[in-house]
């Protein structure tokens, strides 16, 4: 079971690839499609439904052309 610090840093770092996601303006569908991940899995992240993976945060933030670090400050 996470802790509240935990949930709050997970939709945290969801809210961070959304904004950039925006910001881009992609669909998620599209950073999907460019992170080769399920699209449903990418809106699960983005609301902090889940605790996903490094592999997967590393996706991420390849198809949104930005460090992994930067979901992270």
């Amino acid at each position: 079971m996470n802790t509240d610090e935990e949930i709050a840093f997970i939709i945290e770092v969801g809210k961070k690839i959304q904004a950039k996601r925006k910001q881009l303006k992609l669909s998620q569908e599209t950073l999907s499609f460019d992170a080769d991940i399920p699209r449903n899995q990418i809106g699960r992240i983005e609301r902090g439904e889940i605790n996903t993976s490094l592999i997967t945060l590393f996706k991420i933030s390849k198809a949104l052309n930005i460090d992994i670090i930067d979901l992270f400050k």
